[in-house]
């Protein structure tokens, strides 16, 4: 059985936020083949696009077993639509949204997905958390590690939220 690392973020700001994006990561641990190996802290940040609330952010390191990455795509896409994802706006208000960033040092390209997420270096909403999880990890276009991608990026618009 093969098996790869990947790197998840999360991201809500409508409805409970908090419990909607504890709920998703929990649904994907009781996945067979999927196994959560480290989550970030969560982290209020600033909307990227038409204006909305805040967004509720962080990352997860997942270990998955026997799974390509287009079928992880579909556990994601699948995991959005129990927590009433609707895709509408480009950038626009949702109860979840899951990218897939990283997996292994695989680059793919296809109509359905990419990989590394294409936008991932230059948003500090997700490489704030994710390099509090995997700091050393090397995204395979540019040859950084995430702490390296991170250390470019404005993060004002990222704050911890308490424990």
């Amino acid at each position: 059985m093969e098996t790869g690392q990947c790197a998840i973020a999360l991201g809500s700001n409508l409805g409970d936020s908090l419990g909607i994006l504890e709920a998703a990561l929990q649904v994907l641990a009781a996945t067979p083949n999927i196994n959560i190996q480290a989550k970030s802290s969560w982290y209020q940040t600033k909307p990227i696009g038409p204006p909305q609330p805040d967004y509720i952010n962080g990352c997860a390191v997942l270990q998955v077993v026997a799974l390509s990455p287009q079928q992880l795509l579909e556990i994601l896409l699948q995991t959005e639509v129990k927590f009433g994802r609707v895709r509408q706006e480009r950038w626009g208000a949702r109860t979840l949204d899951i990218d897939f960033l990283l997996y292994d040092d695989v680059i793919l390209d296809t109509p359905s997905l990419q990989l590394p997420h294409p936008r991932m270096s230059e948003r500090a909403f997700v490489l704030v958390p994710l390099a509090e999880i995997a700091p050393n990890w090397v995204e395979p276009v540019s040859g950084k590690a995430i702490a390296q991608l991170l250390q470019a990026l404005d993060c004002s618009g990222v704050t911890k939220l308490p424990a």
